[in-house]
C-alpha cells in the first residue's frame, strides 16, 4: 500500500518583477492614479529622467514604465552626496475597459503623466427617465 506521508507545502510568494540585466540601482516610482468617466490618469514621479529616456509600453494587458537616469556628476568632488541615482521601473495591469490605441503620455519637471482613455463601451451612460 502507498505511504501517505504529508507532502511539504509550497511557499506562497508575491509575483515578482522581471530581473534587470543592467547593473545598478532600480527604484519603484511613486504614482497617483485618478479616474474620471472618460479616463484614468497616472502621475509618476521620475526625478532626473528626461522624456527621451522613458520607455513606456503597453503589452498583453500591462503598462510597463522604465525610466533611465543618466549620471549627473562624476563620482569625485562631492562635499555631500545624498541623492542616489538609478533607473525607475514599474508595471501595471491594465483593465480591458481601457482603449489601448489611445494611450498617451508626457513628461515634464520629473513627472510622467499617462492618459489611459476608457473605451466608449466602458463609459457610464446617463439614462433619461420619462414621466407619465
Amino acid at each position: 500500500m502507498a505511504d501517505s506521508k504529508a507532502l511539504p507545502q509550497k511557499e506562497v510568494t508575491e509575483p515578482s518583477r522581471p530581473e534587470s540585466t543592467r547593473g545598478g540601482v532600480t527604484f519603484t516610482p511613486r504614482v497617483d492614479i485618478f479616474e474620471t468617466d472618460h479616463e484614468l490618469t497616472l502621475y509618476a514621479d521620475v526625478p532626473g529622467v528626461r522624456c527621451e529616456d522613458v520607455d513606456l509600453r503597453y503589452e498583453r494587458g500591462e503598462l510597463l514604465l522604465h525610466g533611465r537616469v543618466r549620471p549627473r556628476h562624476p563620482e569625485r568632488g562631492f562635499v555631500l552626496n545624498e541623492y542616489e541615482e538609478g533607473d525607475f521601473y514599474r508595471v501595471f495591469t491594465i483593465h480591458e475597459s481601457i482603449d489601448n490605441n489611445r494611450i498617451s503620455a508626457e513628461c515634464k519637471n520629473g513627472v510622467l503623466t499617462v492618459h489611459l482613455p476608457k473605451a466608449e463601451a466602458a463609459r457610464p451612460k446617463q439614462i433619461k427617465i420619462k414621466s407619465e
